[in-house]
């Protein structure tokens, strides 16, 4: 029998994926309700494609939400408003008038005004301000400025409520109307203290309680009944090929609703769970699956099939928390964003396949499952077809303007087919998909998180590192003007050959602009940054100078990573020369050494060498370019010669060994790299003197 350890150990490829998979069932599992799903799929205005249908067991049919949103607003129409009298505000506020109207009497010259004694004037503002106390001052608030004419409130005074009419009291501005009516009889000059003496003591007496008129409404809302009706166990529900109107609708609904709140009691609860986990295993199974047989670079990838699952499991999670708290929102989540980052992390086939999966698996916990699994399919697609070719950060709003779009379409589409009109359409639900639309924008901010967390690369990010201002490029167009020509020239030929050959263009390009970033450090020591004349080498022995050119390759690696570039772009730095010769000053040490053997390993690059179809192209293209230029005729014999010879060289020294590329791709590339070359250093007409 084998150790376990070591059957482990041997299996640790397989054994990695299983537990990642298994990892993301379980959380998968967790968002899910215990609750089963009601089997009968159906849409309102399209016949009943199943059986007929017989109530196993007594239900009630539930209103729809909106005939219990309206009998809820008529009954809350019906309801009083409460007011409290409050006594304290009357007593005080006759003492403010009665010390108000003191203190102006006494300043009066006379003991009288206009004839009439001080007294009676005194006695006649009391009794104003009287009848203004006894009718009560009522605080005027939305709730009463809505109330419909004729309809009566509550006055509470102390434990005991009693009808009356807004009409019956006074409100501060026909309270003043009423003082300056029954004031007329004063002379004006002394009206005006008067009157703003009893103004003084105008204050809400009675005041709205709203405390108490709330607990009044529930007190109402809490005898409307939700159920309308109900089906006795062995009625037929429905017949096969009965159009599903209105009224069954509803009645489906609630049979629905009942059965899977009882699937999730007891030993149902259980069997739902199995088949839970059941149907998420085989979801995942497929997912793995497809990627095993079509993607093995991708499932032999650790960090990408975790970010896969990653994703699924972020949506999934999304989804059952909206659910949970605002089921309302439910088309307001954005999940066109998974196929939108699968696809800039990924090709359009896996991006299509992980949207699939992912509205699958959202499907079970969902509503009308058909109609969002639809409506999300048709998002998703068209979010795939928008960032086929991304390139320009400006495309996330160009994709959001489109799902945006296709969502409404679709809405509109299911609508017309379920009701028959356009008078019904929410103009929420539009809403909600315009909402979902610009979350989308929040994935170019989880694009970089993402980048980072798992260490990968997307076609922003070379794009961003591709131009020529970005601060490296600059700093060796700066220091080593000779090589970022170079470097310019082999992104050109590398780039156009990966375009025929297919690979990633962007990358090749990006890492074709890096390769020989380690020699800004000592340009003058490469040929081509040597415009004045002047060789260092001449002045170094063979040994010495390899050493220098070897030593580029390090220095590029620990430059990329000082400017913090991807580990995809130090893979071009590392394997551009692969494990050849400094073939130049090798040969000079043989001249120089005859009588002794010269140390090879001192002149070879460390490699490794190109392990992708994009590497293994900039060698070719790297080696072709600088090779190129050392040549005295550039005619067409001698073009073709170089570049055979060149290609033929690399792939005796086993430097195409690791990678993916075949004798046809390399055999495309070939006959590119001659048309270009020929194209550079094509004759020129000579300009007179």
């Amino acid at each position: 029998m084998r150790n376990p350890l070591r059957l482990f150990t041997d299996h640790l490829y397989y054994v990695s994926k299983g537990l990642l998979f298994l990892c993301a069932l379980i959380i998968i599992l967790l968002f899910f309700p215990r609750e089963g799903k009601f089997k009968y799929e159906y849409v309102k205005g399209k016949p009943w494609l199943h059986e007929d249908l017989i109530a196993p067991f007594d239900f009630s049919v539930l209103k729809t939400d909106e005939e219990y949103e309206l009998q809820k607003e008529r009954l809350l129409a019906k309801s009083r408003l409460y007011f409290t009298y409050q006594p304290e505000v009357t007593a005080n506020q006759r003492v403010i008038v009665a010390q108000a109207l003191i203190d102006f009497l006494m300043m009066s010259p006379s003991d009288t005004l206009s004839g009439k004694p001080i007294a009676e004037v005194y006695r006649k503002a009391i009794q104003i301000a009287d009848t203004i106390f006894r009718h009560g001052i009522i605080q005027m608030v939305p709730e009463l400025i809505a109330l419909p004419s004729g309809q009566s409130i509550m006055i509470v005074k102390g434990n005991i409520a009693t009808e009356a009419y807004p009409e019956h009291f006074f409100t501060v501005q026909s309270a003043d109307a009423y003082i300056v009516k029954h004031l007329s009889g004063i002379d004006s000059a002394y009206r005006r203290k008067v009157r703003q003496a009893l103004e003084m003591g105008l204050a809400h007496n009675i005041r709205f309680d709203k405390e108490l008129t709330e607990k009044s409404q529930r007190q109402l809302l809490a005898n409307l009944s939700r159920v309308k009706g109900l089906i006795q166990q062995g009625e037929k529900v429905i017949s096969k090929g009965e159009v599903v109107d209105e009224e069954k609708f509803q009645v489906l609904e609630s049979l629905r609703i009942e059965t899977e709140k009882r699937l999730g009691t007891g030993h149902a609860r259980f069997a739902v769970f199995i088949g839970q986990l059941i149907l998420v295993s085989l979801a995942m199974l497929v997912l793995g699956l497809f990627l095993y047989f079509f993607r093995p670079h991708i499932f032999a990838d650790n960090h990408q099939v975790g970010l896969i699952l990653l994703i699924i499991i972020s949506m999934v999670g999304l989804t059952s928390l909206v659910l949970s708290n605002k089921p309302l929102l439910l088309y307001a989540i954005p999940v066109c964003m998974v196929p939108l980052i699968a696809r800039i992390f990924f090709d359009t086939r896996v991006a299509l396949y992980v949207h699939i999966i992912t509205i699958i698996l959202i499907g079970f916990l969902v509503p009308n499952s058909f109609e969002f699994i639809f409506l999300q399919l048709i998002s998703g697609l068209i979010t795939i077809f928008s960032v086929a070719n991304f390139h320009r950060r400006q495309q996330f709003v160009i994709t959001a303007i489109y799902v945006f779009l296709a969502y409404s379409a679709v809405y509109f589409g299911l609508y017309l087919i379920q009701e028959g009109h356009f008078s019904g359409l929410k103009s929420f639900n539009f809403a909600l998909f315009g909402g979902a639309s610009a979350l989308l924008l929040l994935s170019y901010p989880v694009v970089y998180v993402l980048e980072k967390a798992f260490g990968m690369l997307t076609d922003i990010t070379l794009l961003e590192i591709s131009d020529v201002n970005y601060k490296p490029l600059k700093e060796l167009s700066s220091r080593a003007p000779g090589t970022f020509h170079h470097s310019i020239q082999v992104a050109n030929l590398a780039e156009e050959v990966i375009h025929q050959i297919g690979g990633n263009p962007l990358l090749v390009r990006a890492g074709a602009l890096y390769h020989d970033i380690g020699k800004m450090d000592m340009p003058m020591y490469f040929i081509e940054n040597q415009y004045t004349g002047f060789n260092p080498h001449e002045e170094l022995s063979p040994e010495e100078s390899a050493e220098i050119i070897l030593n580029h390759v390090r220095n590029g690696i620990e430059k990329a990573r000082k400017y913090r570039l991807p580990e995809q772009i130090i893979d071009f730095i590392r394997t551009h020369h692969g494990t050849r010769r400094v073939e130049y000053f090798y040969r000079i040490s043989q001249q120089m050494e005859l009588e002794s053997e010269v140390n090879e390993q001192a002149f070879t690059y460390p490699g490794p060498v190109p392990f992708s179809k994009e590497t293994c192209v900039l060698m070719m293209a790297d080696s072709v370019e600088a090779a190129s230029r050392s040549l005295h005729q550039t005619d067409e014999t001698h073009i073709e010669t170089l570049v055979e010879q060149l290609i033929d060289s690399m792939m005796k020294a086993h430097q195409f060994d690791n990678s993916n590329i075949t004798l046809k791709d390399i055999s495309q590339a070939k006959k590119i790299f001659k048309q270009r070359l020929l194209h550079i250093y094509h004759l020129r007409i000579e300009y007179p003197t």
